[in-house]
Parts: structure tokens; sequence; C-alpha cells
């Protein structure tokens, strides 16, 4: 097997998702790690190309090795630290992300199971590929078959979850089966280091979720335990959509009432809710501009997350809302002055080619809801309906 294995991904057959193979419980035999999966990949290699010297290029995260004790076989191990010692394993933070560098510039086929959801808006041409990605799966006598995947087309809201469930592993926010630690993302947290904000909700910054260890939130760069400081406030995210592209990104409050327009005035609500404006007429070309009323829509975030849009235009407006399997339905005429549930991944239409929709990412408030009623993803089948934009 070793003799299959490069140095450099310069002129190879494959690349490997190694840590992906390695941890393929479906192929191998039982336990976490092991492998002798790779051996079995390799067989399955020479067998569908002809070729006993068919060339792999191995990536890895750091963190395969890191549960070194998850292994199988400690001998695996060794050999593991021994391949990454002389470069045939590229050992890297986040193999995802250097794996579909190389096959995004070379266009090199990718052994894996991963169907890299989170990583789509920046590999864009992931979306509906058929060709370059082979899942090992079992095959006759313990043996491997390398079967192509459909990676499927998924929609931006689906990808943004994908990200933000990346980054809650990241931080170790991710409990049993993989559902975020509610206790903990619902609450506000403050470092006991008096010059640190990097937690606190009411800096007006950019906030963090806090990082777990040995069960305890931490604060990543004074290494203390965080201080419980009361319930989290909601809160959603906004994008605005011109042309099919993401060019602006707002983040309203819970209690929040935010006019939408071409240019609304600022002034004072008498709703007694917190009153803000976001004006989109320096992203609008003169024909949009003239289609977009002075103030269009109002976005309200209410106690516990839920998001509510109203029509208050001139010239109407249409929304059109997402599946949870990630489709998007038919455009649908908005009644003027009644308020409508927007969830993540609905679109709002103010005028052609004008856009708002609500960010896949789930802020604090709106976790627990969202993942009681969350159903696991499935790859959409070829011919369903692209989503609008992947920014």
């Amino acid at each position: 097997m070793e003799r299959n294995l490069a140095t450099s991904p310069d002129h190879v057959d494959y690349l490997v998702d190694l840590s992906n193979v390695v941890r393929e419980k479906s192929i191998g035999g039982p336990g976490p790690r092991s492998l002798h999966r790779l051996q079995l990949v390799v067989q399955a290699l020479v067998k569908l190309t002809g070729d006993p010297d068919v060339r792999l290029y191995l990536i890895a995260d750091t963190s395969l090795l890191g549960g070194h004790r998850e292994f199988t076989d400690p001998a695996d191990v060794r050999q593991l630290r021994r391949w990454v010692a002389e470069d045939l394993v590229e050992e890297v933070d986040d193999a995802d992300e250097r794996v579909l560098e190389i096959a995004g510039m070379t266009r090199i086929q990718v052994i894996t199971s991963d169907y890299y959801v989170n990583h789509r808006v920046e590999h864009a041409w992931i979306q509906g590929n058929t060709s370059q990605f082979l899942r090992p799966t079992p095959g006759p006598g313990g043996t491997v078959t390398l079967v192509p995947m459909d990676m499927g087309v998924r929609s931006q809201a689906e990808i943004s979850r994908r990200e933000e469930l990346d980054a809650l592993k990241k931080q170790g926010l991710l409990g049993p089966g993989r559902t975020p630690l509610i206790d903990v993302l619902t609450r506000a947290w403050r470092c006991p280091e008096p010059r640190c904000s990097l937690y606190d909700v009411r800096s007006g910054g950019r906030v963090l979720p806090p990082r777990m260890r040995q069960g305890v939130p931490t604060c990543q760069q004074h290494g203390t335990p965080l201080l419980d400081d009361g319930p989290r406030p909601g809160a959603a995210q906004l994008k605005a959509v011109i042309n099919g592209i993401c060019v602006a990104r707002y983040t309203l409050d819970e209690g929040s009432e935010t006019r939408v327009g071409r240019h609304p005035d600022p002034g004072v609500s008498d709703s007694g809710i917190s009153d803000s404006y976001i004006s989109l007429y320096s992203l609008l070309d003169p024909v949009a501009a003239g289609r977009v009323s002075r103030e269009h829509v109002v976005v309200s975030v209410r106690k516990g997350g839920a998001v509510l849009v109203r029509d208050i235009s001139s010239y109407g407006t249409r929304m059109r809302t997402v599946s949870r399997r990630g489709r998007l339905g038919d455009w649908e005429q908005l009644p003027p002055q009644v308020d409508r549930r927007f969830h993540p991944g609905d679109e709002v239409e103010l005028a052609p080619g004008v856009i708002l929709t609500r960010s896949g990412r789930l802020f604090p408030a709106e976790l627990p809801d969202a993942w009681r009623t969350a159903t696991p993803p499935t790859p959409i089948p070829p011919g369903a309906a692209a989503p609008t934009m992947l920014a």
C-alpha cells in the first residue's frame, strides 16, 4: 500500500480524505478508526483502474492523530505518524478545505463519504457535481467498492446551517447526536478579565460563542472559566441579494422593528418597539431604485427569535418559502400590512432582482426550536431548483 502513496499532489490519480476514510465505519470492520479501511480503498482503486501503481495523495486533519486512542490497532498510530513525518500524509488543521482547494484546481477525483455542505459557498463547483467524488461502500466478502457520489444541490439555508454546526463543533459546543449545547448557547457569558469583551453582548461588537473545555465555558483568549451573565438576547441575520449576489448582511436584535426600503426616514416607532432602518439606495441601480418604495417592508424580531415581515410598500412585495428539504416554493403576493413568518432561507422580493433573505445561520434564541423540528438532510435529486445564490 505504501508504494501507492505520493509526497505531493502533482501527477497523482486520486485525492483521499484520509480522516473521513479512516473513520468510515461501514467498511473495514468495527472500531472508530482503522488504517485497514485505507488499504481496502487502495485495493478497490487498483481493481477499478487496473493499475497496481495507482497514485494517491492523502490529506488528514490534525485531529485524526489527536484521537489516537480510538484506533483499533496501535500499530496504525505508529505507521500514520511515520507517514506524516515522511510527507506521505499532509496533516493540516482543516483537511476538508485543503482537499477541496486541490480538487478545485486540478479536478482530481476525491475518495470520501463527505458531502462538504458547509464548504459550498467558497467551492460552488461542488453543487450538482456527479463525477468528481467517489464514496467507499461495502463490497462482497469484506471488500470495498467505489461508487460515484451525486453531491446534489443544497440551498443557501442548509449550507449556512452546516457552517454553523461546523463552527459549534470546533468550539466543543455539540453534545451527543451532534446537537448544540442549548443550555450554554442561550446564556450570555462574560470573561472575568475586565478588559476582555469577546463574549459581552452589550459591547456592540462581534460576540464569540464560548469554547468548552472539560465541560466548562472558557475564554479562548485568557483560558479562564467564563461567568454566566444571564439569558442571551436573540438575533437574526438579514441579507440583501441584488441580481443573485449577496451584497450586504444585517444583524437584527431581538425586540427590534426594522424598516427596509430605498431610503427610509430615521424616526421613532410608535409601537414601543426599538426602531431601526436599512437603506438600500446605495446598492441599487436607477431602474431598481425606482421600483423599491422608500419604506418597503418592516422586519420584526420578536422575543424568542421569531422573525416577521410586513409589506408597507406602494408597489407590492412577493415572498417564497423554503421547505425542510431546501426547495424554494412558488412566489406569492404578500397581503399589505399583515405580518408573515420569515424563516431562514425564505426570500422576499421587493422588486425584480432585489431580494431580502434570512441567513440559514440560527442565532442562539432560535436554536432550541429549530433543533426540535429539524429533519435529517438528504441529497436533492438532479433537476431540483437551484438556490438563488450561494453567498
